[in-house]
This record gives C-alpha cells, structure tokens and sequence, in this order.
C-alpha cells in the first residue's frame, strides 16, 4: 500500500489560505489520487482527485475556484499540493490524502472515500470568522 503523509494544516482567518502536502511513499503511474475532509460530527467527503501525472482535475462543487490541486512527482518528489484560498469557516475539517488504483468520473462514484484504500494520518485545518 502507498503510505501518505500530510502537512501545512493550519488556523487562518475567513478569506486566507493554506497550502496542504502530501508526500506519498510511491508514485505508481495511472493510480488515482485525491483530497478528503471530514468536518466535526460529518462524514467525509471529497474535495479534489486526479490521475498521477494527469491534469484532468475533479473538483468539489463547495471549492471549485477556490481550491487548486497539483502535484509533483518529478525526480522523486512524489507530492501532491492542495492550495486553499478564499477560505471560509465551513473549510474547517481534518483534510486527508489518499490513494487508490482508478479515478472515477460518474456523479455516483467521483470523489468517493469507499474508491480510495490508501489514506493519510490527516492535517488539521481550522478557519475562523
């Protein structure tokens, strides 16, 4: 299994940004990787996912314009980024990184938790009004 590791979590104020990494044992090609969180008391849910090397990024409708992910896995770097601006209170949760084999694109299946196996411990993110 890939291990995951996040960090850049953070307390910010409504309307400023964070930059979340995710640094990942390996980097296997055509594998899918994304961006969860899970706010207090809520399920988790999908924020961003995209095939490794690709650029054809899903997003969540709640950070579409807000929220970029990237990833770098040049040279070994093997990191995948989240960059979080214009961020509002209800932003706050626990955001996780994962891994799974296949990125789906259909409304049932995109950016589903149950389609990734592979998570990371979770980086705080906490904004205030």
């Amino acid at each position: 299994q890939v291990q995951l590791v996040e960090s850049g979590g953070g307390s910010v104020q409504a309307g400023g940004s964070l930059r979340l990494s995710c640094v990942a044992s390996e980097y296997p090609a055509r594998y899918c990787m994304g961006w969860f969180r899970q706010a207090l008391g809520k399920e988790r849910e999908g924020v961003a996912q995209v095939w490794t090397g690709g650029d054809n990024i899903e997003y969540a409708d709640s950070v579409k314009g807000r929220f970029t992910l990237s990833q770098d896995n040049a040279n070994g770097k093997n990191t995948l980024y989240l960059e979080m601006n214009n961020l509002k209170p209800e932003d706050t949760a626990m955001y996780y990184c994962a891994a799974g084999p296949v990125c789906h694109y259909t409304a049932s299946e995109r950016l589903r938790p149950a389609n990734f196996g592979s998570w990371g411990q979770g980086t705080q993110v906490t904004v205030s009004s």
